[in-house]
Parts: C-alpha cells; sequence; structure tokens
C-alpha cells in the first residue's frame, strides 16, 4: 500500500479501459471535470476509453444555477452521453473480460444514481448492475479506479478495502465533506489520510482512489491528482 504522486511517463497502447458514468452535473450526476479529466489522461497514457451509464432515471434533477430540485426528469444514460460526446454505452452492456480496468469520477451521481449513499450514508446501497460490474473487475484480478465520492461504493462492495477521500477533520472550508471518511469506516473499510494531489493505492485490491473535489481547491489540482489515480491504474493494469 501506498501513496503515488504525480507523473506522466506510463504509456500503455494496449489497454482497454471502462469509465462509468453517472450523469452530468456535479448535484446530480457526473462531475465534469473529474470526467473530463479522467478522459484526458487516458488518451494521454495511450488507453482505449469506452463510457458506460445505467439506463435509468436520476435520483433528482438539480438547477446548477440556485442548487434547488427541479421537478422533471432525467436518465442517467441520455445525460451521460453529453460528457461522452455520444459515444456510451448501457451499463447492462459492459463486459468486464473484454477490458483491462474500470474507473468511477465522482459527483453527486455516484452518490445518489449508482448507490444511496446521499440519503442512507453507510447504510447505502449500490445500484445492482454497477455491484455487478465492480465485482466483476474485482474478481477477475482487474483494477478499478475511484474519484471524489465514488470511493464510498468500494468500501461498501469490497471488504476491508482501502481508500481515500482526502481528509477525516470536519469542519475545514478546504475539505467540506471530510465526514464520508467516518461512513468509510463504519462499512469496515480503511481511510487513509492524503493531499488532493495524491492517490492511494491498495495493491491487494487493485483499488486507486484520490480526493479530488471532496476538497474544495483549483481545478489544476484536481485534474493532477485525478492524473495520478489514472496512471496507477494503468500500472496495476499491465
Amino acid at each position: 500500500m501506498y501513496v503515488a504522486r504525480f507523473s506522466s511517463s506510463v504509456r500503455t497502447m494496449s489497454t482497454k479501459v471502462a469509465v462509468i458514468l453517472s450523469g452530468c452535473g456535479v448535484y446530480d450526476g457526473a462531475e465534469v471535470h473529474e470526467s473530463s479529466a479522467v478522459l484526458t489522461h487516458l488518451s494521454r497514457h495511450g488507453a482505449q476509453a469506452a463510457c458506460f451509464a445505467p439506463d435509468k432515471d436520476q435520483m433528482h434533477v438539480v438547477d446548477h444555477t440556485a442548487g434547488s430540485e427541479m421537478s422533471e426528469t432525467r436518465n442517467v444514460l441520455k445525460e451521460s452521453a453529453r460528457i461522452a460526446r455520444g459515444k456510451i454505452s448501457d451499463l447492462a452492456e459492459l463486459p468486464a473480460e473484454d477490458f483491462d480496468a474500470l474507473i468511477l469520477p465522482g459527483g453527486f451521481g455516484a452518490a445518489k444514481n449508482l448507490s444511496t449513499f446521499a440519503t442512507q450514508g453507510a447504510d447505502m446501497t449500490v445500484d445492482p448492475t454497477v455491484s455487478d460490474k465492480i465485482k466483476a473487475f474485482h474478481a477477475a484480478g482487474k483494477p478499478i479506479g475511484l474519484c471524489c465520492i465514488a470511493p464510498v461504493i468500494a468500501a461498501k462492495l469490497i471488504p476491508g478495502v482501502e481508500v481515500t477521500v482526502g481528509s477525516d477533520v470536519e469542519g475545514t472550508e478546504t475539505w467540506p465533506y471530510a465526514g464520508t471518511a467516518g461512513a468509510i469506516t463504519a462499512m469496515g473499510a480503511k481511510h487513509v489520510v492524503t493531499d488532493v494531489s495524491q492517490a492511494h493505492v491498495d495493491s491487494s485490491n487493485k483499488v486507486v482512489t484520490t480526493a479530488a473535489y471532496m476538497c474544495e481547491t483549483d481545478v489544476h489540482k484536481i485534474h493532477d491528482g485525478i492524473g495520478v489515480m489514472v496512471s496507477e491504474v494503468l500500472k496495476l493494469a499491465k
């Protein structure tokens, strides 16, 4: 187990990575900057990325200018297609055997559409299709990367896994979601404190996590931390 820092030296031309999106927009879907950073770093390393999302309704729809709920319904797959520029498939069709690694960007969609963490905390459940795919990759010994709030899904599904969401010190403006670390521990996983520019590597479980927007900081620091996560996932996929 170790904490990794930024490097851009990995080139993996034949590595195929599945990316699970959870909508489009931080408050009710996948975080756009995080998703873009994942795809950018995969491209930089020469990996082949393919996007997937569950074909289901979002938990709700949020007006991102006001933070308030809207009285409409949106589909997770169709919203995720905005980020994937239309090149996306139903998560149910993801064949784990055809890919070398799996990555989940964050955003509240991971806690609302891929799981129920946003409403149930440590008593959360995981969407059955999401659960099946993550368990399939893990059982096959294939690396899984998660950022921001998404590591709670690994904490729920993989017994004793080590993950990070950054800080575990509550009450600071820089780390407004630090209480998540306690929920991770309550689910039987281990939380490891890291800086936003770092990623934690659980070598035994081949799970790599980074805090991303669990930290209120500059966007380039989020991008760099995700770059570390992607790099470490690709190393494990060799």
